[in-house]
């Protein structure tokens, strides 16, 4: 399963904390993403990571819990994504945490499974950045060079840009995939469109769309890249007929 990560295209994300009704939740499962993303920044608990994990498996589809409180640690997940914000002097969210978690779970918690991140935050507005106390990057250099401590120093999988809420700069998002060797770059935040999907597509290796799947179904269905070839393909049957 670690190695199918590098194939991932396309993950929705989703809240435990936030309501997703039934029917919604099976056209997200169905839609042809690779993937779904348990994970939040607040209001984490056990029952309701657990309840949304027996919700997502009844469908087939990959499911990764991604560790934001230690406390909501549910086993049965195909994959756990361990966050180590890189742009924070807070030791307790690069090695605090993970410390008292492992201290307290590593009997539930098969090591072949966990995947951890290199987490870089961007929007100081968001709650993560807020909870953390994230230094955000002043340049593009400082985000290559988050990346190449992710990537050359730390060897960590994954290397992941969060925007939180706001679409990012593809350009520093690109320039930071250009310096990665081994590690896969994650890119989320403020996707609303099939048009943003595409650009953050070409500059990323995996897209994460979250909060648009709470506020419009239909547009965050539309991000999913089979869905993206299939509008291209209209687009361009109706531009033929544009001079009849």
């Amino acid at each position: 399963m670690k190695t199918d990560l590098l194939n991932w295209k396309h993950v929705f994300k989703l809240d435990p904390d936030r309501y997703l009704d039934d029917d919604d939740l099976e056209q997200i499962c169905r839609s042809g993403t690779d993937a779904i993303i348990v994970g939040g920044s607040s209001g984490i608990t056990y029952d309701n990571t657990a309840d949304l994990l027996s919700r997502i498996r009844r469908f087939e589809v990959a499911c990764t819990l991604e560790i934001s409180d230690r406390d909501a640690i549910v086993p049965g997940f195909d994959l756990y994504f361990i966050p180590v914000v890189l742009n924070t002097e807070d030791g307790a969210w690069i090695t605090g945490q993970h410390h008292k978690a492992i201290r307290e779970n590593s009997s539930i918690l098969d090591f072949d499974l966990v995947v951890p991140e290199g987490y870089v935050i961007l929007n100081k507005q968001s709650t993560a950045a807020l909870v953390t106390g994230a230094h955000i990057p002043e340049t593009q250099e400082d985000l290559t060079a988050y990346a190449l401590m992710a990537d050359r120093l730390f060897h960590m999988p994954v290397f992941y840009i969060e925007y939180s809420g706001i679409f990012g700069d593809m350009t520093w998002v690109r320039a930071a995939r250009a310096t990665l060797r081994g590690a896969r770059l994650f890119y989320g935040g403020g996707i609303r469109t099939p048009e943003q999907a595409v650009c953050a597509l070409d500059a990323a290796d995996t897209i994460v769309v979250g909060n648009i799947i709470y506020e419009n179904i239909s547009l965050a269905l539309a991000t999913v890249p089979g869905r993206l070839k299939h509008k291209s393909e209209e687009n361009n049957h109706e531009s033929s007929h544009s001079y009849l």
